[in-house]
């Protein structure tokens, strides 16, 4: 039996059964390992980590779109008939599996930018992990461009509604996606009362990652927060999502006025609710004290 070894954090190791490996190939950005589990389906690794599986990818990829597209709604919001009618503009940041992208155009007034530095990531992805993207790619609402993250919210002169970080860990082409500079320039290209999404990894193991995140984000937004979701294949309990705008009203919403939302468009989630919409950002102590938010 061949296993998969997973050790990204000092003294714990993650490994899963390798029942079969659909591909392995080497990007000029990172090594690629896409193969089966008996429990989690297929599995994608980058660098040697763990990524994404089929098994609970949709944990991971409702909270990244879902919350804040529904805080950022405008038809239910004061606003001209024209601001009604605009679609949302969502960029991603990373997210090459397409399942972000999938879950963001659920949204029938959303539209997004996909800017991945990877190619390979999404011709793999698309090839041997079809059920991520569920066609997403093929969507005229979705564009596709291959380039830096870090250099496209640097120069783009186009504004978002939402940026979510769909990125891997700080190691590798991610590192960068943690820094202030980048987040400084997610900030210039967001929309006023926007909000910026991050990963930042699982508390437990990963505490710096959500404390640096924290203190950039209380330099450049009036209402920095983070909200948490369970996903299993991330060693370590809670997964850590950072949440920044400068309207602090957004997510102040009742369960009622988001349900309100999911009907209206018919979202179909597995994890995400709206229930969960609020719980989400009931933070345990320890990672509130990580967060100083």
């Amino acid at each position: 039996m061949e296993w998969f070894h997973e050790t990204l954090h000092d003294g714990i190791r993650q490994s899963l059964t390798i029942d079969a490996l659909i591909h392995r190939e080497q990007t000029k950005h990172q090594d690629i390992v896409i193969f089966e589990n008996r429990l989690f389906g297929r599995v994608l690794a980058l660098d040697g980590v763990i990524q994404m599986t089929e098994g609970d990818e949709y944990v991971y990829h409702e909270m990244l779109a879902h919350p804040a597209i529904l805080a950022r709604k405008v038809a239910d919001r004061p606003s001209s008939p024209e601001e009604v009618e605009r679609e949302l503009n969502v960029l991603i940041i990373g997210g090459g599996d397409g399942g972000c992208l999938r879950e963001v155009l659920k949204h029938p007034d959303a539209r997004a930018t996909m800017v991945e530095i990877d190619l390979g990531v999404v011709k793999l992805s698309r090839q041997y992990l079809p059920n991520h993207s569920a066609g997403a790619f093929d969507d005229p609402r979705a564009n596709l461009v291959i380039a830096d993250g870090a250099k496209f919210v640097a120069e783009t002169v186009d504004l978002f509604d939402i940026i979510i970080v769909d990125s891997t860990d700080p190691i590798g082409p991610g590192a960068v996606l943690f820094s202030e500079k980048f987040y400084t320039g997610c900030k210039r290209c967001l929309r006023k009362g926007g909000i910026l999404i991050t990963q930042n990894g699982v508390p437990a193991l990963q505490g710096e990652e959500v404390t640096s995140s924290a203190a950039a984000f209380r330099k450049l937004f009036a209402d920095p927060a983070f909200f948490v979701a369970p996903v299993p294949t991330y060693n370590g309990g809670f997964m850590a999502f950072g949440w920044a705008t400068d309207d602090s009203t957004l997510r102040q919403r009742s369960s009622a006025s988001v349900q309100q939302q999911i009907n209206a468009i018919g979202l179909q989630t597995r994890y995400f609710n709206a229930e969960i919409f609020a719980g989400a950002f009931a933070l345990p102590t320890f990672i509130r004290d990580l967060t100083d938010c």
